[in-house]
């Protein structure tokens, strides 16, 4: 069975882009739910994360977009936020929030060092076939 990972609030501020006493005062209005320890700690369940990260991202007018575009062929790009960044020698493991859905990919870790990505960063999953890549934004 899956448990959810409960975050520290330090952890859930940085990933969603606010400060940690912003975070605060939203714990004690009631804005965000948490779950205390038994030392009386509040911990932050992903799917409290998952429901304060916007849904939809401001994608601005079609030429905008279109200006946008990045110089490559791939078109399925699913832009959302970095929720994790794990290292294991020569590789990365990337974990994106898109929507309520996550998706992970495995890229180098030389590659996600030199985007500097961080959990709380916006960044796009570039689709091509069975290959998922991570594309900085």
């Amino acid at each position: 069975m899956y448990r959810a990972a409960l975050l520290p609030p330090r952890e859930a501020s940085r990933i969603l882009g606010i400060s940690y006493p912003t975070l605060k005062q939203w714990i004690y209005r009631g804005k965000i739910k948490t779950v205390k320890t038994p030392g009386g700690h509040h911990r932050i369940p992903e799917s409290e994360i998952d429901r304060m990260i916007p849904k939809k991202l401001d994608r601005g007018d079609i030429t905008t977009r279109r200006g946008n575009f990045r110089k490559i062929s791939g078109r399925n790009q699913l832009h959302g936020r970095v929720m994790a960044v794990k290292y294991s020698g020569l590789l990365a493991q990337i974990t994106m929030a898109i929507g309520e859905q996550h998706i992970t990919a495995i890229i180098t870790a030389d590659a996600a060092k030199e985007m500097r990505l961080k959990p709380g960063e916006r960044a796009a999953a570039l689709i091509k076939s069975t290959e998922v890549m991570i594309l900085r934004v």
